[in-house]
């Protein structure tokens, strides 16, 4: 994402972006700012734009479960900050893949997906895809020969995260982008901990990005929401590719997606084959509500990068503290991969101690500036012990492959004085292993 104030109209920077796409403000009140559209339906002007709007002959309002005009300036937005063509925003991070794996995968396919990753994700593929028949095949997130032997005729999509919660660990997007491509098979990518504002996986070959925008992108810790960005270049109607959602007779709507919306298909999908017919969109008041964080987005970004630096660096040092894995060190299994994706290495620090599991967990417990929950990506810094918590729900085995170890902890570093974070931490580990 370009940063250059001089830009104009078009070729704006993040900043700039952040603050204006999609609103130049109501022309019959005056209102800059984006107003909240707290309604559940539209009048129709005649029966005949009533009859095309259903038709999908002409696009517009008609039901705030399909689209509103508030949800839609976050997702204009968000779209543009990722380098897409469309966007849909959706009621969660997890409603956004619930979404993607319903319109992408039947029964009888399967999902190749990174071994490090988010537990729900994988408690979702494993335990939800499972029971509609769907195969979830994990991988060694850097071994891109195991994606080349995973990846087959009845694949459905390629799932890996720009940098992997908790592990922190990022992939090669642009090598794993082509072993997808050369089956005809879309590469979807989890952008949550890196966020528009340091990576953009679409310029590295992914084809659809998705967020849980409760995090980073909101901010403040108090909306939950999603959205599913469409990169607009994967050929869906490629004759090795096998998607008769967006390519083909569509079995709802009787139309071709890829030939009606072209580039935009899947977001379109999306929308009229996923939130119309799950229910999950983002509301008017969330999305809104979302808008207020995103504008401050590429700013928030910076001193997160900044903040982890500083408590990774000093968690280093610490004598309680046995290991640190935090993207900017160069040392860090991916760094590599880390500088040439993004254009920051995150807020993120992962850490345990020498004493293990139990001094892991009292930490969560002690500390007092710093807020033990389940949430990331806060302006406020947060803590919380994965293997006790966020990935309780899978096995030893399956931890490991995830990357959580029994000690890992797992800090949000928000935007504070980063000296009272580093305090903090300081008095709560001295508490966990006296």
């Amino acid at each position: 994402m370009t940063d250059d104030a001089d830009a104009p109209a078009g070729e704006w920077g993040a900043r700039t972006r952040a603050l204006h796409t999609g609103w130049t403000g109501d022309s019959a009140t005056g209102a800059r700012a984006p107003p909240i559209y707290q309604t559940t339906s539209y009048a129709f002007p005649d029966a005949d734009t009533a009859a095309d709007l259903y038709a999908l002959d002409r696009e517009g309002d008609v039901y705030t479960r399909i689209s509103n005009p508030t949800t839609r300036v976050l997702e204009e937005r968000l779209a543009d900050l990722e380098a897409g063509v469309d966007a849909v925003a959706t009621a969660s991070g997890m409603a956004a893949l619930d979404t993607a794996t319903s319109l992408l995968a039947r029964t009888g396919d399967n999902v190749v997906a990174s071994a490090d990753m988010y537990g729900g994700t994988s408690a979702y593929l494993a335990h939800m895809g499972s029971r509609r028949g769907v195969e979830v095949r994990t991988v060694d997130t850097t071994d891109y020969a195991a994606y080349e032997d995973a990846v087959d005729e009845d694949t459905a999509f390629v799932h890996v995260e720009t940098v992997a919660n908790p592990s922190l660990v990022t992939p090669d997007f642009g090598r794993i982008a082509e072993i997808a491509h050369d089956r005809a098979v879309p590469l979807v990518v989890d952008n949550t901990f890196a966020t528009p504002a340091l990576c953009n996986p679409i310029d590295h070959g992914a084809d659809i990005v998705w967020n849980s925008t409760t995090k980073w992108i909101h901010g403040a810790g108090t909306t939950v929401g999603g959205v599913l960005v469409d990169g607009g270049t994967f050929p869906w109607d490629h004759p090795d590719a096998d998607y008769p959602e967006l390519s083909g007779e569509n079995p709802a709507f009787g139309i071709d997606f890829s030939e009606r919306f072209g580039e935009r298909a899947f977001a379109q999908v999306a929308r009229h084959r996923g939130v119309r017919t799950l229910g999950n969109p983002q509301s008017p008041f969330d999305a809104w509500q979302t808008l207020q964080g995103l504008s401050t987005l590429p700013i928030r970004m910076e001193k997160h990068c900044e903040n982890a630096r500083v408590v990774a660096e000093h968690l280093r040092d610490h004598p309680e503290v046995a290991w640190v894995t935090y993207p900017g060190f160069e040392d860090h299994p991916t760094h590599d991969a880390a500088a040439e994706y993004l254009d920051g290495f995150g807020g993120m620090v992962v850490f345990g101690l020498d004493e293990g599991f139990a001094a892991g967990k009292r930490v969560c417990e002690e500390v007092e500036l710093v807020s033990f929950l389940a949430n990331i990506g806060d302006a406020r810094s947060l803590i919380i012990h994965p293997a006790s918590t966020t990935h309780a729900q899978l096995s030893e085995a399956e931890q490991a492959a995830a990357g959580v170890s029994p000690d890992l902890l797992r800090l949000s570093v928000g935007i504070e004085d980063p000296g009272d974070i580093v305090a903090d931490l300081d008095r709560a580990i001295a508490e966990a292993t006296r």
